[in-house]
């Protein structure tokens, strides 16, 4: 069984060999062209459909359910994929408490532990839409301070797979149970992360030249509809009103490769806060989001090793690095490495849906 079948029909902007931008859906191995279905599929990017909102969202996915497979296929090799959105405003949450506890350990063994607040609240950082490049675009080594007096190239370059959430309909103090009102659909995320310019910037105000020079997602915006929807998990102490209910949970599983090599399968579904949380968090105070506005789960990872969802974790600081199938072993990346990620969940439908894949390489 496919994972792109019509219970998916992930949305993406292609080109053929003519240069002109489509929106297209993926069906199977194919993306089918279907911008003459509205008005607003006649664009270059996602954003005008992105804007009218789930009444319309739904209409016009009934009838793209109707008309993609009698329309000509074009096999993806075929075609280039181009980022999907305009991106309007990019969000980066830190809402795995696995991650937050292994980073605490490497990076504070002297005060390892929670953060005070991050029981609260879904913690995040204000990231760079410039940056945001999609799956396939290669990735330049950043330079940065790396301690008192040394600047260069990044070391401890790293990855971070996360789960992304794509607003189509602006807002502000956007209650959790409107969530679906607001987000239109999903992506892949890799939020590339320099470890020792973060090391050495970080406190007190946080990451900032170690994440604003690329990330990466995937070129294929799956709806919300596509997906199921399990009970979150416990939280405890019990959140504030303005954070409940929490809203739903997203049974993905994420696949890390490292040149081919798959490392880690980190599970979405152990989240502590949940996409709607942190889409209330990020607007309770009155800020607001705009249609094309990006934020991503932060990095997902489970309890053991085989599911770190960044290099930091998986090879303890570099200090355990990992053999590769190549017989080659890692701490963190050297240049003209690639890693893809890739996942699937479950679908609406109660089948598994494919999410597409993120793939970056690293260059000099």
């Amino acid at each position: 069984m496919t994972l792109f079948g019509l219970e998916n029909l992930p949305y993406g902007v292609f080109s053929t060999a003519d240069g002109v931008r489509r929106i297209g859906v993926r069906l199977g191995g194919t993306v089918r062209d279907v911008s003459a279905i509205d008005d607003a599929l006649r664009q270059p990017t996602l954003n005008a459909l992105m804007a009218l909102g789930r009444p319309r969202w739904t209409e016009i996915r009934s009838r793209i359910t109707e008309v993609a497979p009698l329309s000509p296929a074009i096999p993806l090799a075929e075609v280039r994929l181009h980022l999907p959105f305009d991106v309007a405003d990019y969000t980066d949450f830190y809402s795995s408490e696995h991650h937050a506890a292994n980073v605490s350990r490497i990076l504070r063994p002297q005060r390892p532990g929670l953060p005070a607040a991050w029981k609260h609240l879904p913690i995040g950082y204000h990231g760079r839409s410039g940056t945001v490049v999609v799956s396939g675009t290669p990735v330049e080594r950043p330079h940065g301070q790396l301690a008192e007096g040394v600047f260069g190239p990044s070391a401890r370059l790293d990855i971070e797979a996360e789960v992304g959430f794509v607003v189509g309909v602006p807002g502000r103090r956007i209650p959790t149970g409107r969530f679906a009102e607001h987000v239109f659909g999903v992506v892949l995320v890799n939020d590339w992360s320099a470890r020792d310019i973060q090391a050495f910037e970080y406190q007190p105000l946080g990451p900032f030249l170690a994440k604003s020079f690329a990330t990466s997602v995937s070129p294929w915006v799956v709806p919300l509809d596509a997906f199921a929807t399990f009970p979150a998990v416990v939280q405890e102490p019990r959140p504030v009103s303005y954070l409940l209910p929490p809203g739903p949970a997203l049974d993905v599983q994420l696949r890390v490769e490292w040149n081919g090599t798959e490392v880690s399968t980190p599970p979405y579904a152990q989240m502590y806060w949940t996409a709607a949380q942190q889409l209330a968090h990020l607007t309770v105070n009155g800020a607001s989001v705009r249609t094309g506005d990006l934020y991503a789960s932060g990095t997902v990872s489970g309890p053991s090793r085989g599911e770190a969802g960044s290099f930091l974790e998986l090879t303890s600081n570099g200090t355990e690095p990992v053999k590769l199938a190549d017989g080659s072993v890692r701490g963190f990346l050297l240049d003209g490495d690639t890693v893809t990620i890739s996942a699937t969940a479950t679908g609406a439908a109660g089948t598994t849906i494919g999410l597409g894949s993120v793939t970056g390489t690293v260059c000099p």
